[in-house]
């Protein structure tokens, strides 16, 4: 079946089964491998985007269910309201080591920050529980998170 979908402000038009994983839309058919393939069961986060502006695993959320939406992936993450402001802060707290969970909790803190400019840390948990950190980097990523909010 052929979507048209609105991508990083982009359309684009793709031929796939109306029950492909957007992940595979954006990283097989696109080629926007930015977001990345973590679980395949929405647990870990690294598959984060956001649909119209809501943080959402790319894994479990089929083609078909997109519509009209507007999905946002990590490579249009500077043009989000405080993603700018988040990519520095990442880089100056040193918070990516391995890298692979960096995309899906950058997204998830952008969606977090654009819903609650000034978070507390309780708001932070909560918006980041669904994302995995294989390195242990957690105390980084909530500073980070705090420094782009401020």
């Amino acid at each position: 079946m052929t979507f048209s979908i609105q991508l990083n402000s982009r359309a684009y038009t793709v031929d796939v089964d109306g029950d492909t994983p957007l992940l595979w839309v954006i990283r097989d058919v696109l080629g926007m491998t930015g977001t990345k393939f973590g679980c395949g069961q929405a647990l870990c986060g690294a598959c984060t985007v956001h649909v119209d502006g809501v943080a959402t695993r790319s894994c479990v959320t089929t083609i078909d269910s997109i519509g009209e939406s507007q999905i946002t992936t990590i490579e249009a993450l500077d043009t989000l309201t405080h993603g700018k402001a988040l990519q520095e802060a990442w880089i100056e707290l040193d918070v990516p080591q391995c890298g692979y969970c960096q995309s899906g909790q950058l997204m998830s803190a952008a969606a977090l920050l654009t819903d609650t400019p000034k978070p507390t840390d309780d708001d932070i948990d909560a918006a980041m529980s669904g994302n995995v950190c294989r390195c242990g980097t957690y105390q980084r990523i909530r500073a980070a998170i705090k420094l782009a909010s401020a």
